[in-house]
């Protein structure tokens, strides 16, 4: 039976959080700049800083979190593309949902960070290491 915590999965896991930290910076702040200083709309201030900060995630991930040495297949880059619709999704679903209950966008914010965090590492990481 394979263990689930052992050395090699710590090390992603730190990696991977290292990674998350640097995108969710990029992500929060962006949010709050285009929403304060850019006039934009919480929910597409959300959508732009998410993307980006995917992108930049992405990039990390698949060159210093996964070790993923292949080169990625179509199958495997639409379904990254899926589930990061899914998690843009839940992102905004969130935010709207702190909305409506007049919770400020930015706390909203960071309780769609830690769910989607959790996604994306279960996605990521089956998607990715095959």
């Amino acid at each position: 039976m394979k263990r689930i915590i052992n050395s090699d999965n710590f090390k992603k896991i730190f990696k991977f959080g290292v990674v998350g930290g640097l995108a969710f910076i990029i992500d929060y702040t962006l949010l709050y700049v285009l929403t304060e200083f850019g006039g934009l709309h919480e929910l597409l201030s959300a959508f732009i800083s998410f993307t980006i900060s995917l992108i930049f995630n992405y990039i990390l991930s698949v060159k210093w979190v996964f070790d993923v040495n292949k080169k990625q297949t179509h199958k495997e880059v639409v379904l990254f593309v899926v589930l990061s619709v899914i998690g843009l999704l839940m992102n905004e679903i969130i935010i709207f949902g702190g909305n409506l209950i007049n919770v400020h966008y930015m706390i909203s914010k960071l309780f769609a960070t830690v769910v989607v965090m959790i996604f994306n590492f279960i996605t990521r990481k089956k998607l990715l290491e095959n």
